[in-house]
């Protein structure tokens, strides 16, 4: 099973979400994707813990947003933080508080490379220091 992968779906779920407010069973089916079923090359592992992170975030997402709150800069805000970098936040987040064994330095090597890939040119330097903060916490 590739974590990676399901942490990239999960992210791209919660991007959906915030950006059109999906409704999560929609999320659930993957169909932002597309279509109405879970994508073809992504085994059942991926979409499943891709899924638990999804259900996770959306349940939790005050508590997480609170989190990035208060461990942002002097001069940012929640809503000064493009969509993509704030899911790769949310996500990461609430993995590293909310899901028992997680590693907070693989999941912040995770987010950062996520962020590298999808994420503007250097969001993922603001990823890798927010998470930091928070990693350090948790």
């Amino acid at each position: 099973m590739s974590r990676r992968k399901g942490r990239i779906l999960a992210f791209q779920a919660l991007y959906s979400w915030d950006v059109s407010h999906s409704a999560l069973e929609d999320l659930l089916k993957f169909s932002w994707l597309g279509g109405d079923t879970k994508p073809a090359d992504s085994p059942v592992e991926e979409t499943t813990f891709a899924s638990i992170i999804i259900s996770g975030t959306v349940e939790h997402v005050a508590e997480i947003d609170e989190l990035i709150k208060t461990h942002l800069s002097a001069n940012w805000t929640l809503e000064r933080i493009n969509k993509v970098s704030l899911a790769i936040l949310r996500t990461s987040i609430y993995e590293m508080k909310f899901q028992a064994g997680s590693e907070p330095k693989i999941v912040i090597d995770e987010a950062v490379n996520i962020a590298r890939e999808y994420g503007l040119e250097d969001s993922y330097k603001f990823i890798n220091a927010v998470l930091d903060k928070i990693g350090k916490e948790v």
